[in-house]
This record gives structure tokens, sequence and C-alpha cells, in this order.
């Protein structure tokens, strides 16, 4: 099911990104942990800080990060989904600059902070984080509902709309996000009602894909 090397990304190709804290230790431990993240990885894709405050997901209090991207527009998110010790993102490559460099910054930077809060040393994710090349419309929206039903399946929520920490609200209502790019997804779908129900349909098919 696609590429499991981090090092082999491309231009233009579509992966999905995962991977759950060292020992499979609780990762996000409040909300500003959520948020912490996010902005961090907004501020790699070269979003601005005004904008990111705007949103209740990747606000942030520390003015002081300094994060920069790569490229402009060198990648775009089309899907994530944080859970307390792991996360899962759907990131498309848009230029020659790696999803390894992008990941490295974000991790680096995010994994400080959380050593720096909790008093802690050490690493916070597991070893390399995991990547999966998408090869077709079909993986895509496979993997796509995997990741917006993921607390679903952990039964963190009955609804996936009920999970605060992910972008399937993103698809169904109008939430001030700059983080997401929803157009893509939307048009492979085809209609909202559509990602509605093939995210109920569709997510089972790949839970046995899928390594933590």
């Amino acid at each position: 099911m696609g590429n499991r090397d981090y090092k082999n990304f491309a231009k233009g190709s579509f992966y999905h990104i995962y991977n759950r804290g060292n020992n499979k230790e609780i990762v996000f431990r409040d909300e500003q942990d959520y948020r912490a993240f996010l902005f961090r990885l907004g501020l790699a894709f070269g979003i601005k800080k005004e904008n990111l405050d705007k949103s209740e997901l990747t606000k942030s209090f520390k003015s002081r990060i300094r994060i920069e991207s790569l490229e402009p527009n060198s990648f775009k998110l089309h899907a994530f989904c944080l859970m307390p010790n792991h996360f899962h993102l759907l990131v498309e490559q848009c230029s020659e600059q790696t999803i390894s460099k992008l990941l490295l910054k974000v991790l680096t930077s995010f994994s400080k902070y959380i050593n720096l809060k909790y008093k802690r040393v050490g690493y916070v994710f597991q070893d390399r984080f995991k990547s999966v090349r998408i090869d077709n419309n079909s993986q895509l929206m496979l993997i796509s509902s995997y990741i917006h039903m993921n607390p679903v399946k952990d039964k963190l929520v009955n609804k996936p709309e009920d999970y605060k920490w992910s972008s399937y609200n993103d698809f169904i209502i109008n939430r001030k996000n700059h983080l997401i790019n929803k157009e893509f997804l939307t048009a492979v779908f085809g209609s909202k009602t559509n990602f509605i129900k093939q995210n109920l349909k569709l997510y089972t098919k790949v839970l046995p894909e899928i390594e933590m």
C-alpha cells in the first residue's frame, strides 16, 4: 500500500504521514498541546501567524515561536487528526522540498515545547515518522476516511463531527481554519453528502493496513 521509505518523497505526490508517542506515551495532554502542534505545522506551511490566530484550533499564546516555511506553497494539508498519543496527516508535496524536512522542523520545535512544559527529557515521538504514498483516488478516499474516523475507531467519540482535533468538520461546516486545503478532497468525494456517507462506509477497509 504505497511506499514506506521516509526518504523517498516526490513533487506532486500525496502521503499519509503518521507517528505516535515514544513508548506509546500520551503526547497531547491538554488543548494547548494540540494547538501548539497545529500552530507549528501552520508556520512550517507558510501560513501567517495572524491567520493561524483566527482559528480556535491553531491560535497560540506563544508569539515568539519562529518556524520558517521551506518555500512558499511547498506543501498542502488535505486532512489531519491529532489523537492523544499519535497523529495522522494527509500531505501533498508541491515542490522539491521534502516532507522529511517539513516534519523535522515541526517535530523538533514541538518536542522542545513538550519537554520544557512538562519538565521532561528525551524523545517525544517514536523513532522516525511513517509515510505511505497514495497512488490513486480510491486510496486517497480510504486514507481520508481512516484519518477522520480514527476518534470513532478508538472510541473517543461516537460521531466524527464530535471530535475537535481533526479536519472532519472543515468539510461539513464553514470552519475558519487556514491550515486545511479542503477543495481537492471535496472534489474527489463529489459532494459534502457523499463525503459524510463515504467516511462512514470506507474507513473499516483500511484498519488492517495501518501499522501504529
